[in-house]
């Protein structure tokens, strides 16, 4: 199961498609393994390759083999944007592994759809049997979203335990950079449309408080600075989430607005709206790692 700290999905389908297997260009410091493997899980048979090396606290840029697919046409902008999603790259080492985050690609979507199907399960304490279909409506919610790129995107964070030689999904954390890239049905209180915002952020409940959260939010908030003249982000938190709370509240966030107390009626939990002013030279490498927030 996975925990996540905000849930922003459209009900509206789009077909069905199942990826192929995964591929993974590139990976962390000193690793030299030509071929690597996920561990196998219920859901998923994916082959990760890796190589190359890294700082092991900053973003750098790597090769993608192919190019990515969003399905309509690009503007010479937009094109470049694409690029910079695509070569975005942010590794960090933790105490207890690695972890390396980056763009979530189109054979990916299926691990990712498992991940937040559990996280939303989980906090919205639903049985079992619908599991199937909630996955059903995030995977057609991944594939809009996909369509808006580059004016949002979908992280994932990867990870390695030490002493281990196996990378595992451990998270994702999903950005919008504008207007063109907002969702049409946002959470309330509504986060201004034309600002950064960063939702669904889920971590594997096995490799939570170990920093992983922590840092895709400051891969998301780098990555951000490098998509958007905008520096005021913009996320949601439910009230009774006290761990994300206190991170994000760590990290620079304050709470705008927050749900009236009617928001009970709809059967959903009441959410604060947080902000944040990120500087202008903020990288994820001039972070005060003293100040982490072990999630």
């Amino acid at each position: 199961m996975a925990r996540t700290v905000s849930v922003s999905i459209s009900l509206q389908s789009q077909p069905h498609r199942t990826p192929p297997h995964l591929h993974l260009p590139s990976a962390a410091k000193h690793h030299h393994h030509p071929f690597l493997r996920f561990p196998k899980r219920k859901h998923c048979n994916l082959s990760l390759s890796v190589s190359a090396s890294h700082s092991s606290s900053s973003s750098s840029s790597s090769s993608v083999p192919n190019p990515l697919q969003t399905g309509r046409f690009l503007t010479n902008e937009e094109l470049g944007n694409l690029e910079v999603l695509g070569n975005y790259s942010y590794h960090q080492e933790l105490e207890s592994g690695l972890l390396w985050v980056r763009l979530m690609r189109e054979e990916e979507m299926d691990m990712t759809v498992n991940l937040l199907s559990e996280s939303f399960a989980e906090s919205m304490m639903m049985a079992t049997g619908y599991v199937k279909l909630l996955e059903f409506l995030v995977k057609n919610y991944l594939i809009e979203r996909r369509a808006t790129m580059p004016h949002s995107a979908t992280l994932l964070g990867i990870y390695r335990e030490n002493g281990e030689e196996d990378f595992e999904l451990a998270g994702t954390v999903e950005l919008t950079f504008d207007q063109k890239g907002a969702n049409a049905n946002p959470p309330t209180p509504t986060p201004p449309k034309n600002s950064p915002y960063i939702c669904n952020m889920a971590v594997r409940k096995p490799l939570r408080r170990r920093g992983i959260g922590w840092h895709l939010l400051k891969a998301g908030e780098e990555l951000i600075t490098k998509m958007s003249s905008s520096r005021e982000v913009y996320l949601h938190c439910r009230i009774i989430d006290e761990g994300p709370f206190n991170m994000y509240t760590k990290s620079g966030y304050s709470i705008v607005k927050t749900d009236s107390i009617l928001t009970l009626l709809t059967l959903q939990r009441r959410r604060h709206l947080m902000r944040k002013e990120l500087p202008v030279s903020e990288t994820a490498s001039e972070l005060d790692t003293a100040n982490e927030q072990p999630i």
